[in-house]
């Protein structure tokens, strides 16, 4: 056993190393989006603070982490330095599609996902449904593609939700920071912005996959039919399909009529499928629909019996089964994976800026962080064997069940293995100094409007 353990420690060593050289080919192919080398060098010094192990990653505490005696460096590069964050986000997709575009089915999933904030001074932010809170709640919200395969996935895409109100009062949009030319974009129109630019940059899957706030946009399921790309959108119960026979019905009455009863128990198909908690198996079937690219595919839960519909397009030329369809339909879960690694281990959600450049930065920064280990756990993958399942429910444990391959988070922790340096003490006796007196002054004038506040002064 200790053998064994001693190869596997050697093993992951070779992953740290590899996860630091891919950090140094992603950080050196973002050279092109800088203007000037000092912010270039600073956002490689702001990646290596998302990969680290702190638990907030904010201004403040990765300047700290990476040497800096002050946070300016680092809020200059989010606020003032010149530098393209949407070119940034197209190397950072090229490099994943670069990795993982080899694999036989990729699949770009559309979601959004949110930050919760305070207040209204931060571009985006207002009382919306959050899904990170489970109701409606203050904050940003963000749409994202990941780019998504059997071997591995990232987030490779982002868009930041702007409510029109902040759009259309002018100093209000002054405040925010936000460009004069950005206009008002629906959730559904911030993906079709996104997979644009996938398609121009030839890093587009030839499958899209979303919940139901994507499928039920038609201009945007338009938009993938006119390009050629095939779709597995999530729809509710109420969508309407046209069938073969020329009837028009809802989803649910269509399976209904089509597919209860133990005369079409044929029709469903238990398929099993691998997540990232092992098998799962549903029970499948499809309905075709008049137009012979189009059919409507349906998920039943084994035990309770609960439905969920998804409509989907096909491209002309492509051949297709239902094993396809559903692996399609599967693979629009790590998304959700991608938003827990990103919040969790490299502050996605940990911004404390304000300005809608500086939440573009921060977001496009953290992706690249998160791209680097997503790519480097993918290129593990390949080499690792698969764990030990019981083939029955009576099995008896084994002595050694084997090993999962190597995770995200456990990459992360690795690159931190090899790549670990304490700063000297003097250094963080400075920044518990800098810290007191910041605070200090801010509490100041804080006192001071108070006082003005009190004696009727402006």
């Amino acid at each position: 056993m200790t053998r064994e353990i001693s190869e596997a420690a050697a093993a992951a060593i070779v992953e740290g190393e590899r996860t630091v050289a891919n950090l140094g080919v992603l950080h050196g192919r973002l050279r092109s989006c800088f203007a000037r080398r000092k912010p270039f060098e600073q956002a490689g010094k702001y990646m290596t603070g998302l990969m680290s192990d702190m638990p907030r990653k904010n201004g403040w505490t990765i300047a700290e982490y990476v040497g800096d005696r002050t946070p300016d460096r680092t809020q200059r590069l989010l606020n003032q330095a010149v530098w393209d964050h949407d070119q940034a986000q197209g190397v950072v997709r090229r490099f994943v599609v670069e990795q993982l575009g080899d694999q036989p089915l990729r699949v770009g999933a559309l979601d959004e996902s949110g930050q919760e904030k305070q207040g209204e001074s931060t571009a985006g932010a207002k009382r919306q449904y959050m899904g990170c809170a489970g109701q409606v709640a203050n904050g940003v919200n963000t749409v994202y593609c990941s780019y998504a395969t059997a071997g591995g996935h990232a987030l490779v895409g982002a868009r930041v939700y702007v409510p029109q109100e902040q759009l259309v009062d002018t100093g209000r949009r002054a405040a925010l920071g936000i460009d004069a030319g950005l206009e008002f974009r629906t959730k559904s129109q911030l993906a079709r912005d996104i997979l644009a630019d996938m398609i121009a940059d030839q890093t587009i899957p030839p499958w899209i996959a979303g919940d139901e706030v994507y499928g039920r946009a038609g201009k945007l399921r338009g938009f993938l039919e006119d390009n050629g790309i095939g779709y597995v959108m999530r729809v509710g119960c109420a969508f309407t399909i046209e069938l073969p026979t020329g009837e028009r019905m809802r989803a649910d009455a269509a399976v209904t009529t089509h597919l209860a009863g133990r005369k079409h128990t044929k029709r469903w198909q238990v398929c099993s499928v691998t997540g990232s908690k092992g098998e799962r198996a549903y029970a499948w079937a499809w309905l075709a629909t008049t137009s012979p690219r189009h059919s409507l595919l349906i998920r039943k839960h084994l035990q309770t019996g609960e439905l969920a519909y998804h409509y989907c397009h096909v491209p002309a030329g492509r051949p297709v089964t239902l094993m396809t369809l559903v692996r399609v339909a599967c693979l629009r879960w790590p998304v959700e994976e991608g938003f827990e690694f990103g919040k969790d281990h490299f502050g996605l959600d940990h911004s404390q800026v304000q300005l809608y450049t500086a939440l573009l930065r921060h977001i496009v920064l953290t992706l690249a962080a998160l791209a680097v280990c997503a790519v480097t756990a993918a290129q593990a993958k390949t080499q690792a064997q698969q764990p030990i399942l019981p083939a029955t429910p009576d099995d008896e444990p084994p002595d050694d069940p084997g090993l999962i391959a190597l995770t995200v988070a456990e990459i992360k922790r690795l690159f931190l293995l090899v790549t670990r340096r304490q700063q000297p003490e003097n250094h963080h006796l400075h920044w518990i100094w800098w810290r007191r007196r910041h605070q200090a002054r801010a509490r100041w004038f804080h006192h001071r409007t108070r006082l003005r506040r009190q004696t009727g002064q402006t």
